[in-house]
């Protein structure tokens, strides 16, 4: 199984003391979760999870990534094994695990479905990809939706018998959802007859439920032209009334990766169509899809990580090649296992920082996401303005990353790991989709500059730099170095961002210019926050493990030797990013774009 439960563990209960969460979230909505999840709440879901993804996902990640999906007369059919698990996994009932009560959930805080997509991704992104998108397809109906449509729709989607998606690209118009051309014309008895085609739309056709409800970006024939014009559409596969609905799959992306996941063109033909909420205000609703779904997005690119991580551990433990420099570390062998080579251990080191620090990142802002959905008023707002600024962060740099991870991990498998028979070609395959899904990295960048700091005055970021300096403090006295680094860091963080800001208010091209390498500085300074909680844990966990015994832990120590890599290794690339910024656009606009494209 590629998932670890002893690290989720660790964050869980150590770093981050989700029960003490949940119990601080119900003392701010009394009742809102009736007895809030305790440990051994968490613990079960943590099992059972385990237990599903490792019997039922994990065997089927291969298979399904050969066989792939088939689509025969419009009608799609997943690879063998697919639909029979998806009917364990309603049969167990995570399908409702975070959904509302009233409509047959089980009302649980947020961050314990983070659990179970952790678990599942790290043993089958393609599968999972499936019920996570439903999950993107409640949130925004339980937001936005009409007391009708919920009590029509939710029930069915928090059972799992019904599935969900989000219809938003279109082949002209690709990110600009303002170029959309979706048609949408209201009919005598208030429902709309959606005409268009939209395209890259995840499980958009299977053979896994019973129903598929879309939620479909389009525009009314007096609609404002551009993002103003668009509505949010809800069209399911088959009417409330049991009658076939006219979208059809028109076919399925032969895609790089996640082949076990139908990515499918769909076409409406006049479908009927239920708007939600007002006309025009389809942007608004759509980024209560959009921002749940970047978040997944960064939690595949950690699961990805995972996965390609452990797979490198047991090959560079068992891979016997050449000598250690030093000597020989193992004479009785014809050759020393590769894991005594220091450039394997870099390449190691950085997928377990990465693999680590990422989870530990999404933890920490699955528990903001929970603090701006349960907490008080003044919590909420904070807490808002904190997840708002580390979405594109999570986003963009955790995709990123696990991009780098699972290539460290074809490295570490040299020519084994070119090869299809090893499985960690299909991580690289399978991971390169996240870098663009939900907005590529480009668009993360500039959201995060442009909107949340320059339209915020920074906000979310001092509000995190507060959560900064307050760790530390902590960390002085039993960590210093790590101390020192991490005041460093944010004391330049805020400098870069003002200078940045002052370049971009008297030139919007230093802004576009600096997004990227300004979202790349800020996801290496976000992990360090994370690596410092993770390793002042682990360095008090361990003071209190020799107490009690002779050695020291293995696994605790492993953490704070990761900590440190990643302080000394992968901090200092904010460097060359900070320098990058500091350049200006000047090298990439001042070139006439003759002299850019003479080739």
């Amino acid at each position: 199984m590629p998932s670890s439960l002893q690290d989720m563990r660790f964050l869980i209960h150590e770093v981050f003391d989700f029960a003490g969460h949940y119990q601080a979230l119900s003392r701010a909505q009394p009742g809102e979760f009736g007895d809030p999840p305790d440990a051994a709440l968490i613990d079960a879901v943590l099992d059972e999870g385990a237990r599903f993804s490792e019997q039922e996902l994990a065997p089927i990640n291969r298979s399904g990534d050969e066989q792939g999906c088939r689509i025969d007369a419009g009608e799609v059919f997943t690879p063998t094994g697919f639909k029979e698990a998806y009917a364990t996994y309603i049969e167990l009932g995570w399908a409702g695990l975070i959904g509302d009560p009233a409509y047959g959930g089980q009302g649980l805080p947020e961050s314990l479905s983070v659990f179970l997509e952790d678990l599942m991704c790290c043993a089958n992104m393609a599968w999972t990809m499936y019920p996570g998108l439903s999950r993107g397809a409640i949130n925004a109906l339980n937001a936005h939706g009409s007391e009708a449509q919920k009590a029509a729709f939710l029930p069915k989607l928090l059972t799992g018998a019904w599935t969900g998606t989000m219809c938003l690209t279109e082949p002209h118009a690709g990110s600009d959802v303002g170029l959309a051309k979706t048609r949408a014309e209201v009919g005598a008895d208030g429902s709309y007859a959606i005409t268009g085609t939209k395209i890259f739309i995840s499980a958009g056709e299977h053979d896994m439920a019973e129903n598929i409800v879309h939620l479909v970006l389009a525009r009314t024939p007096d609609a404002p032209a551009g993002t103003k014009g668009i509505s949010m559409f809800v069209v399911p596969k088959f009417d409330l009334d049991g009658s076939r609905n006219k979208v059809s799959c028109g076919s399925i992306e032969n895609k790089m990766g996640i082949h076990g996941n139908a990515t499918c063109v769909l076409n409406f033909d006049q479908a009927t169509g239920y708007l939600v909420g007002e006309e025009n205000q389809g942007m608004r609703y759509m980024f209560t899809m959009m921002n749940a779904a970047r978040l997944v997005v960064g939690l595949q690119g950690v699961c990805l990580a995972q996965a390609a991580l452990h797979s490198s551990m047991d090959y560079a433990t068992e891979r016997l090649q050449m000598r250690a420099l030093k000597g020989p570390v193992a004479p009785e062998k014809p050759a020393d296992p590769i894991i005594v080579h220091p450039d394997v251990r870099r390449m190691l080191l950085t997928q377990r920082a990465i693999a680590e620090g990422g989870r530990a990142l999404i933890y920490y802002t699955a528990q903001a996401a929970d603090r701006f959905l349960h907490g008080e008023a003044a919590e909420r707002e904070r807490a808002g303005s904190l997840l708002d600024f580390l979405t594109p962060i999570v986003k963009g740099m955790l995709t990123e990353l696990g991009f780098e991870s699972v290539n460290e991990a074809v490295q570490v498998y040299g020519g084994h790991g070119f090869i299809r028979e090893t499985g960690i070609e299909q991580h690289v395959r399978d991971a390169r989709i996240t870098l663009i899904y939900e907005g590529t990295t480009q668009i993360q960048a500039l959201d995060l500059l442009g909107r949340k700091i320059l339209m915020t005055q920074g906000k979310g970021l001092l509000i995190f730099l507060e959560e900064i300096n307050r760790v530390t403090e902590t960390l002085r006295e039993p960590l210093p170095e790590l101390a020192a680094a991490l005041a460093a860091t944010a004391d330049e963080w805020g400098q870069l961002t003002l200078e940045l800001s002052a370049s971009a208010q008297q030139d919007m091209d230093a802004l576009g210019a600096a997004a990227v390498d300004y979202l790349f500085y800020s996801g290496y300074a976000a992990l360090a926050y994370c690596w410092a909680r993770v390793a002042e844990t682990a360095w008090r966990a361990q003071q209190r493990h020799r107490r009690d015994a002779s050695e020291d832990d293995p696994y605790l120590a492993g953490k704070l030797a990761t900590a440190r890599f990643y302080f000394s290794r992968l901090l200092p690339r904010k460097d060359f990013h900070k320098q990058a910024i500091e350049a200006g656009p000047d090298s990439l606009v001042q070139v006439s774009d003759d002299a850019l494209t003479a080739l």
